[in-house]
């Protein structure tokens, strides 16, 4: 009797397991990838806009080269308030540079300096930063009553700032602001939150 022996055989094909938990983790794992990626652009889009400081106009607190972060996703829900610094486009003007400037008095506000100093709505401001006494009231010598979508800027080195007080900046239409400068990244001595 003879035994038959296999031989081998080229047309069967072998059958291929799918090792499932395997490809579960693989999903996982392209699905956080792609959850970090998309957070990380909303947060570079809405948090993370960099501008660099252009001249001396808000020093000591910003100075000519610092750069900073701007929040363009706090003023779609809330209004910039006195005191905040806000990245802004001069009368819209999308050719020039960012503006950084503190926001004095917002909207429906009257302001006006006499004897070198601010006064929003008849009453001397206070505020947190020292800054000099003006030298050039501009078109603030007389009041000026904002618009319900206007707000006054000048910057905290006033002597040396182009701000609201000057025709060619003048009051700041809402539509024109980019967002709150809060956070410096460089130069390095200098990182921190901007106050």
């Amino acid at each position: 009797m003879r035994r038959r022996v296999k031989g081998l055989e080229f047309g069967r094909k072998k059958e291929r397991k799918i090792n499932l938990s395997l490809f579960q983790e693989i999903m996982i794992w392209i699905l956080e990838i792609a959850v970090t990626i998309a957070i990380g652009v909303v947060f570079t889009y809405f948090f993370g806009v960099r501008s660099t400081v252009v001249g001396p106009s808000m020093s000591p607190q910003l100075e000519d080269g610092d750069e900073v972060l701007i929040d363009r996703f706090l003023y779609k829900f809330i209004s910039p308030k006195s005191g905040d610094i806000i990245a802004f486009l001069p009368n819209g003007n999308t050719n020039t540079h960012y503006y950084l400037k503190r926001v004095i008095a917002v909207p429906g506000d009257t302001v006006q300096i006499k004897d070198g100093m601010v006064f929003v709505n008849g009453e001397e401001i206070s505020e947190e930063v020292e800054t000099a006494r003006m030298e050039d009231a501009g078109i603030a010598a007389g009041e000026i009553t904002l618009a319900q979508d206007e707000y006054f800027v000048l910057g905290d080195n006033r002597n040396n700032s182009e701000d609201s007080r000057y025709a060619n900046i003048g009051n700041i239409r809402e539509d024109y602001i980019i967002g709150k400068a809060w956070f410096v990244i460089a130069p390095r001595d200098k990182l921190g939150f901007i106050r």
